[in-house]
């Protein structure tokens, strides 16, 4: 009997390893399967920007980066924002870069798209701080906001990011662009203008430095006009996803910090990407993130893991929430 009872002890204990480890093999199995994805299938086209500007060189580095663990990819030029925007409403793209105010705008359906909100936009991530510069040449005698009154100024192609800064930035000092001889000129063309003595001064929102504001300064008398005073403290009391900020001294030509305000960049994902493919591009993106802080120094300061996303003001794509709540960071837009 002592034989039998020793012999059913080591039968009852050889079945439970047995039972456990087809236990784990199948958890472990199911967590593989769960979190296994073809990359070769999954196609990425990045919405950038001009090619003279900095979301273009970014973009393409965040394309790089996909595309280096396995994806097939390919970053567009476009017009930025509002192009963007659109393209990821259509379904054009998988990734966009665009002003947080002109995502707000599309979001909710209020400016310039007024009565056309599309709450299906999406974002994956914050990028960084695009800075409203407002330039003019000394003999302009433009010292304040107030001081384009009957100027001509270059506000940004029409429904750009850039206009669409100008267009509230002229609300916020209780005037309108009936006020000045505006022209929807992007910002490049407006400082070729400026240069030609044909444009009095332009809004350029950028991260900085923009090169095309440091080539305007070494070689023509230019100046920074601050964005300050009760017209600032209106401009982010209505619109919150402006914050106040400097221009530092030595950025370009001026000798002094320059008061201005900021919107933060974020990344727009397309709605329809499943919850494991946003995950895993998260995934890759900070896996290879050194690819992306090498294409400018915008990216290098400001595109960060430990940064999280509590700047980002619309919800994050289910996989985006769910890759940044397992690093510790709150969604509270989710």
């Amino acid at each position: 009997m002592k034989t039998v009872r020793v012999s059913f002890g080591l039968l009852c204990m050889v079945a439970l390893v047995v039972m456990t480890t087809i236990g784990c093999e199948k958890k472990e199995g199911g967590e593989k399967a769960a979190h296994q994805l073809d990359r070769t299938k999954e196609f990425v086209t990045v919405a950038t920007g001009p090619t003279s500007g900095i979301y273009f060189p970014i973009g393409g580095a965040f394309a790089e980066a996909l595309k280096s663990a396995g994806y097939n990819t390919s970053s567009q030029a476009t017009g930025a924002s509002a192009e963007n925007i659109s393209m990821i409403s259509k379904g054009e793209a998988e990734l966009a870069i665009a002003m947080q105010d002109s995502v707000m705008q599309a979001y909710k359906g209020f400016g310039a798209y007024e009565g056309k909100a599309n709450p299906k936009l999406t974002a994956c991530m914050r990028l960084w701080p695009n800075y409203v510069q407002l330039v003019t040449l000394r003999k302009s005698g433009i010292k304040t906001v107030a001081d384009l009154k009957g100027k001509r100024v270059g506000v940004g192609a029409a429904n750009s990011g850039v206009e669409l800064n100008a267009r509230m930035i002229y609300e916020a000092y209780g005037m309108t662009y009936a006020d000045s001889k505006v022209d929807y000129l992007s910002y490049g063309e407006a400082i070729d203008q400026m240069k030609n003595g044909q444009c009095d001064a332009a809004f350029v929102t950028s991260g900085l430095p923009n090169g095309t504001i440091m080539e305007l300064a070494t070689s023509y008398d230019m100046e920074i006009v601050p964005i300050d005073g009760a017209g600032r403290d209106s401009l982010i009391e209505k619109y919150p996803f402006f914050s106040q900020t400097i221009i530092p001294a030595n950025t370009y030509n001026n000798t002094t910090d320059v008061d201005t305000v900021f919107v933060y960049n974020i990344m727009l994902v397309n709605s329809e990407l499943s919850e494991d493919v946003v995950y895993d591009m998260l995934t890759v993106i900070f896996d290879n993130i050194s690819t992306i802080k090498a294409s400018h120094n915008a990216a290098n300061k400001h595109i960060d893991l430990s940064f999280g996303v509590e700047d980002v003001r619309i919800p994050l794509h289910p996989g985006a929430a769910k890759f940044w709540q397992e690093k510790g960071f709150n969604t509270p837009q989710n």
